[in-house]
C-alpha cells in the first residue's frame, strides 16, 4: 500500500544527543514532524519512525500487535543510541505508553521522557467487551484528528481496527506495570480538552513513575493531537530547554546546526 502523503518517517543526522519522536495510535509521524524538524533543526539526531500498520489505511493496521509496534520504536531507539551519546524519547498519546515501556526496561539508557497527552488507560467502559467484540466488528470510527486550530489536520485513518484496539489495550496493561521502574526525568504536557484521552491518563503516569525530575504544563489552548494544535510551539521549546538543561552537548551543539 502505498504512504498517505506525509505520513513518512523522518530521520535527520546531528550532534551527539539523539531524540525518538514516538507517533500515537491509527496516527503517523506527520503529527511529530513540525517538532521533530525543531529539534532537529537546533542541531539534534532525530528520529521518527513510522509504526507497523501505521500510514496506509486501517485494514493494514488490523493484524499488527502492540510488540509489533514497540519492537520499531526500541529498534530506532538502538540506531539513535548508536550514534548519539544521550537519547531522549518524545512520544504523543499512544507512543506515551512506547515511551513508558523503553524507559521501564532501558534505564538509564534514557536520558528522559517527554510525553504529550500520554494513553495508557481506557476512557471507554466498552473496553472490556473487545476481546469479543474484535471478532464480531472489524472496526469503530476513528479518533484522529482532535485538533482546535482552523484548518490543522492530521494524517490518520478514520476507523479504529478493533483487533489493534484489544492489542493497545494489552499494550496499556504492560506500561502501567512497568511504570514504578520509571525513573528518568520526565516533562509531561497534556491538554485539558482532550476529547481522546482524558486528563486521568496523565494523572495516573504521574502518581506511579518513581522519577523525581517531574515538569507538568498544560495545554490549555489545544485537544489531543496538541502537536499540530495552537500550543505546538510551546510543547516544542519546552522539549528543547529539557533536553539542553540534562544533556549539556546539546547546548555547546547548536550554535553549531543553526540552519533556516
Amino acid at each position: 500500500m502505498p504512504l498517505l502523503p506525509g505520513a513518512e518517517p523522518f530521520r535527520r543526522s546531528g550532534g551527539p544527543v539523539g531524540v525518538l519522536l514516538v507517533h500515537g495510535f491509527t496516527g503517523s509521524p506527520q503529527s511529530m514532524r513540525p517538532w521533530a524538524e525543531h529539534l532537529a533543526d537546533a542541531g539534534l539526531t532525530v528520529s521518527a519512525p513510522l509504526l507497523p500498520g501505521h500510514g496506509t489505511r486501517w485494514q493494514d493496521l488490523q493484524p499488527t500487535r502492540w510488540e509489533d509496534w514497540y519492537a520499531t520504536a526500541e529498534a530506532a531507539f538502538e540506531e539513535l543510541a548508536a550514534e548519539c551519546a544521550q537519547v531522549f524519547v518524545c512520544a504523543l498519546s499512544m507512543g506515551g505508553s512506547l515511551a513508558l515501556r523503553l524507559a521501564a526496561k532501558h534505564g538509564g539508557r534514557v536520558s528522559g521522557l517527554v510525553l504529550v497527552n500520554p494513553s495508557v488507560r481506557s476512557d471507554n467502559p466498552a473496553t472490556v467487551l473487545l476481546p469479543a467484540l474484535r471478532h464480531l466488528l472489524p472496526s469503530l470510527p476513528g479518533v484522529a484528528g482532535d485538533i482546535a486550530l482552523p484548518g490543522a489536520a492530521e494524517v490518520g485513518y478514520d476507523r479504529v481496527p478493533l483487533h489493534a484496539a484489544w492489542s493497545l489495550a494489552r499494550l496499556w496493561k504492560e506500561a502501567r506495570a512497568g511504570m514504578p521502574s520509571v525513573t528518568q526525568p520526565v516533562l509531561l504536557m497534556h491538554s485539558p480538552q482532550d476529547h481522546v484521552v482524558s486528563p486521568r491518563n496523565s494523572a495516573m503516569v504521574l502518581a506511579r513513575i518513581s522519577s523525581t525530575d517531574v515538569t507538568e504544563l498544560l495545554l490549555d489552548r489545544s485537544f489531543h493531537v496538541a502537536t499540530l494544535d495552537h500550543d505546538a510551539g510551546l510543547i516544542f521549546g519546552a522539549s528543547l530547554d529539557f533536553v539542553r538543561r540534562l544533556a549539556p552537548a546539546a547546548a555547546v551543539d547548536a550554535g553549531t546546526h543553526h540552519s533556516g
